[in-house]
């Protein structure tokens, strides 16, 4: 109730005060323009802003809705509802980032992302690609994905309520009870239809080059037998085995897919959104998808396996890169 009436009072705030808003965002906007010829980014973020809080209501009164027309109670019904409104719901916010910073979208082999049942392993390099397996995947193929995501995100109402409405892990980072976590994460991988996926972000959490050291620091440090499989990667975190391990292991009639995308690196914060490179960037999309029968079952030749598939991906990230690079230089 407290995140609900925050967001509440904050869109009745935004836009009864729109008008001086966005006559001191131009202010800014123009002087930074003449300045040092930047971006208008103050107008973009407060449209940005506006059209989130909106969006959030739309959200919230839909899952009110569909409550109600439920009775409260869980079915197969109820979950298709929440799944269909939460791909309207997170397009409407796509939809209103790709208007407002001009994004194009390349998308590469999505006809391989469905049918279900699907576990799909995305990489994590902003805080925009929440948003991409649900619009670009779930409206392609009428998939509702089953989230695994970090707690914090409970903070948003939406998230809160609508994650409690269909099967959806919260998990706690450090977490001291791994054995119930991974127990939680085995019952999302009950039931799996052809209209269902399983997602999860094997990084857990966005790629920096000295979250990647890191990384590579400990595995060296801690799991010695890997290490040489985690030095090779240059533009991923490497996969964190537990729970991504433990969903190969359990959904074994899943196929699973592989979500590359690169073009929304380095915005983990509205701070880098700031900065003016998001706009009129072109993002590029790739999928890849392995049957169920050629996952490996015993766990070392498991992790070798991901290991393959994330250096692909890594590859192909790289092989992005170098291009850009190359297009600046030209």
């Amino acid at each position: 109730m407290r995140g609900i009436g925050v967001e509440v009072l904050a869109l009745a705030l935004v836009t009864v005060l729109s008008p001086v808003l966005l006559i001191g965002a131009a202010a800014v906007d123009a002087a930074l323009w003449l300045r040092r010829r930047k971006p208008w980014m103050a107008v973009r973020l407060l449209a940005m802003l506006w059209w989130f809080l909106v969006g959030e209501l739309y959200g919230l009164l839909g899952l009110l809705g569909i409550w109600l027309a439920s009775g409260g109670r869980d079915s197969a019904r109820r979950r298709d509802r929440v799944f269909r409104l939460k791909r309207r719901w997170l397009g409407s916010h796509l939809a209103g980032i790709r208007v407002l910073f001009g994004l194009r979208f390349q998308i590469e082999g999505l006809e391989l992302a469905g049918p279900g049942p699907v576990l799909v392993l995305i990489r994590h390099a902003s805080i925009i690609d929440n948003a991409l397996p649900d619009v670009i995947v779930g409206r392609a193929h009428g998939i509702g994905f089953r989230f695994i995501i970090k707690r914090e995100l409970q903070m948003l109402p939406t998230i809160d309520i609508g994650g409690r409405m269909v099967p959806t892990l919260f998990v706690r980072r450090a977490s001291s009870d791994t054995a119930a976590e991974l127990e939680r994460m085995r019952e999302l991988t009950v039931d799996m239809s052809t209209s269902d996926g399983l997602l999860i972000y094997p990084e857990g959490t966005r790629w920096t080059p000295a979250k990647l050291a890191r990384a590579k620091q400990i595995i060296a440090e801690r799991q010695p037998e890997i290490a040489p499989l985690a030095a090779r990667l240059r533009n991923l975190l490497p996969p964190r085995l537990g729970g991504t391990v433990e969903l190969l292991q359990s959904a074994r009639d899943a196929d699973v897919v592989i979500f590359g995308h690169f073009g929304l690196d380095g915005f983990e914060y509205i701070s880098d959104i700031w900065s003016g490179g998001l706009v009129g960037t072109t993002v590029r999309l790739k999928f890849w998808r392995f049957p169920a029968a050629d996952v490996p079952r015993e766990r070392d030749k498991l992790i070798e396996w991901l290991y393959e598939r994330w250096q692909e991906l890594d590859d192909w990230i790289g092989e992005m890169r170098a291009g850009g690079e190359a297009a600046l230089a030209a």
